[in-house]
């Protein structure tokens, strides 16, 4: 159980890519996340944070100087974005599908029912879900 005093300003999920520009394209304008911060040169590395509006659950990617190579362990780690109107899943499919980023099958048919799945330039699946959440 958490504790109820136990405060938490952010959670944020980081993981490394080489294509740290691609990345930015695909999360800001594709998905539509907004940049919420960044960096270079900090020790070899730069980097990206992008989030929801209010940055309080945000993702970071890094890019070494020297590479930073990270395809997707499985076909099914994902990123799942709860969407209820269907409007804004076809609206985000639409836009990262002009950019090149169209679906693909999951692995997981459950994901095919309400859902839209793409792969992010590294490979990692993101799934647009047409539901209200848990």
């Amino acid at each position: 159980m958490w504790p109820t005093n136990m405060k938490i300003a952010e959670v944020r999920v980081a993981r490394p890519t080489n294509k740290l520009k691609e990345i930015e394209y695909f999360y800001c304008e594709g998905i539509g996340l907004r940049k919420i911060g960044s960096f270079s040169g900090h020790s070899g590395y730069d980097g990206l944070m992008v989030g929801l509006p209010d940055a309080s659950y945000h993702l970071e990617f890094t890019q070494h100087e020297d590479g930073s190579p990270c395809p997707a362990l499985t076909k099914d780690n994902l990123l799942v974005f709860y969407l209820p109107d269907k409007t804004d899943v076809e609206v985000i499919a639409g836009r990262l599908n002009a950019m090149g980023y169209g679906p693909v099958p999951p692995e997981n048919p459950y994901w095919e029912k309400s859902g839209i799945t793409i792969e992010d330039p590294d490979g990692w699946r993101i799934v647009l879900m047409n539901t209200e959440g848990i």
